[in-house]
C-alpha cells in the first residue's frame, strides 16, 4: 500500500469514492457537482489529490485545497465502504498534514459534520480543534470547522 500525490488518472477514483459517501450520509450539493467537472483543477491551482492505493486499486483519497501559501484546507477525505475500520483513514490524514506541512503552511483547516462522530475523532487524535460550529455559508452538510496548527 502506498500514497500517490497528484495522479491525474485518479480523478475518476477521487470523484466515485466522495459521492459514494456524502450520499451515505448526505445529498450531492452544487459544489461537489462543479468539483466532479475538473477534480484536477485542485492540484492546477496549487493544492493536491493523494490517493491510497493497494494491489493498484484506490481504496481511499482526500484533497489538500491551497487557500494560500501558510493554509491549505483538508477535503474529501475518504476510504472505500468495504475498506474502512482498518486504519487507512489515519494513514490518509497523516499523509495530508505532511504535506502541508511539506508545502510550508502553518494552518490546515477542515469542514465536517458532527454526526461523522468516527472522522471528528479521528481529526482530534491528530491535533485538529474546533472553529466554529453552526450552519456554513456554501456546504449545506458542514456544521463543524477544525484547524490544525502546524
Amino acid at each position: 500500500m502506498h500514497i500517490e500525490t497528484d495522479n491525474e488518472n485518479h480523478c475518476s477514483d477521487f470523484i466515485r469514492l466522495n459521492e459514494l459517501w456524502i450520499k451515505e450520509h448526505f445529498m450531492l450539493e452544487e459544489g461537489d457537482r462543479r468539483l466532479a467537472a475538473d477534480p484536477y483543477r485542485i492540484v492546477r491551482e496549487g493544492g493536491h489529490i493523494l490517493s491510497l492505493v493497494e494491489s493498484g486499486k484506490v481504496i481511499g483519497v482526500c484533497a489538500l485545497f491551497k487557500e494560500s501559501p501558510a493554509r491549505f484546507q483538508l477535503a474529501r477525505m475518504t476510504v472505500a465502504p468495504d475498506e474502512r475500520g482498518k486504519g487507512y483513514g489515519k494513514i490518509l490524514l497523516q499523509a495530508a498534514i505532511e504535506r502541508a506541512r511539506m508545502r510550508g503552511a502553518t494552518s490546515l483547516y477542515l469542514l465536517s459534520n458532527t454526526a461523522l462522530g468516527i472522522a471528528l475523532a479521528l481529526y482530534r487524535k491528530h491535533g485538529f480543534h474546533t472553529l466554529s460550529e453552526g450552519v456554513h455559508p456554501v456546504y449545506a452538510r458542514c456544521n463543524i470547522v477544525m484547524e490544525l496548527a502546524l
